[in-house]
């Protein structure tokens, strides 16, 4: 994916799971990794209980909008 592909809310894959995009910025992505446990509709927030990651410009290379168009 390329930066300009997230959106906030959206939801992607990486080799690491599920991830639902919280934050845009300039060189990066913050998501939280989404849990079947969770509500069916993701996360609520913000702000979220769950912790969240960064994805830089080398990770997002890596992900996809499609679980079967992720790297592995």
């Amino acid at each position: 994916m390329k930066h300009s592909d997230f959106k906030i809310g959206q939801f992607f894959f990486s080799n690491a799971g599920k991830w639902i995009c919280t934050d845009i910025g300039t060189r990066t992505i913050v998501a939280v990794n989404y849990d079947r446990r969770m509500d069916p509709n993701g996360p609520i927030g913000p702000p979220y209980a769950e912790a969240e990651s960064v994805f830089d410009e080398y990770d997002v290379e890596g992900c996809s909008l499609t679980i079967d168009d992720v790297v592995k």
